[in-house]
């Protein structure tokens, strides 16, 4: 009698080990990780790929972190508010028992930022052990090659028609980033594509860069080509941050976009709305996650 329940304790408490491996293998977390801003009207784009997530998995533990170790300290010594760096979100994930990673950027080219992410998930993809992931996965940025960027041109073209920013004496000027690294060809292959949209907005959406290529002075002249004097200022990056309120749309910087256009003779307004708030690209970034987790 006492060997038969011997027999069954263990029995139970094999039962139970095996239903917590199978519990602790299906558990799974999305870390979404974006540059980062301190502005609290442009962390609105990040926060709704955030919402735009969780509504799309809502099964699974959806987790933000932010590579800009300066934007991090500021928001934590100015408003107290705590964002981890990537490292230490994977480091928390892996000692709360997730086994299956899926890391999504929110950058827009695959350049220095995207790289560094890129290394923090080797490192943690090479550890072995309780220290380690059973799985864990690393999603592109919006553009990694031509087709991306074609998709993200139909995307514009369509949400900046709707929101009536272009018309046939209007165009539309981006801003993005730019960067050093050899990624920032994506932002020439990219206004390849919207110059490959057709007709009403083919020729109406240019491509510029704050610290890369095509800077300020290539749009300027492919604008001087067109007969367009209405320009429609706006950011080509996840959040209309500093960047887009100061490098492209400072009104009292003499050296912003804004002015420099205006000193040209152009009428301009500003449509300050990071891409992060355009629905489709809502959309777009969920179907990115739907492919890596599957």
């Amino acid at each position: 009698m006492f060997r038969h329940c011997v027999f069954a304790a263990v029995l139970a408490a094999c039962l139970v080990s095996c239903a917590d491996a199978a519990e602790i293998g299906e558990k799974k977390s999305i870390l979404l990780v974006a540059f980062g801003t301190s502005m609290t009207d442009a962390a609105g784009a990040i926060e709704s790929l955030v919402s735009a997530t969780k509504n799309a998995f809502p099964g699974v533990e959806v987790r933000l972190a932010y590579t800009s170790n300066i934007i991090r300290r500021k928001l934590k010594r100015e408003r107290n508010i705590d964002i981890p760096a990537p490292t230490e979100a994977l480091a928390l994930m892996n000692a709360e028992g997730f086994t299956h990673v899926y890391v999504q950027p929110m950058h827009v080219i695959p350049g220095e930022e995207y790289d560094d992410l890129k290394s923090v998930v080797d490192a943690f993809a090479s550890m072995k052990g309780k220290y380690g992931f059973a799985h864990i996965a690393l999603g592109q940025p919006f553009l990694s090659n031509g087709p991306d960027c074609e998709l993200m041109a139909g995307i514009l073209a369509r949400h900046l028609t709707r929101g009536g920013k272009l018309g046939p004496n209007k165009a539309v000027v981006l801003m993005g980033h730019g960067t050093p690294h050899m990624a920032n060809a994506m932002y020439s292959e990219m206004q390849g594509a919207l110059f490959r949209l057709s007709a009403p907005v083919s020729g109406r959406i240019f491509l510029g860069t704050v610290e890369g290529t095509p800077t300020f002075d290539d749009v300027l002249a492919a604008l001087k080509k067109t007969r367009v004097k209405n320009l429609v200022l706006a950011p080509f990056m996840v959040v209309a941050g500093d960047h887009a309120n100061n490098d492209l749309a400072g009104a009292e910087d003499p050296e912003s976009w804004l002015s420099r256009f205006k000193k040209e003779g152009y009428q301009v307004e500003s449509y300050l709305v990071g891409l992060g708030q355009y629905p489709e690209v809502g959309k777009l970034f969920v179907k990115r996650i739907q492919g890596l987790m599957e």
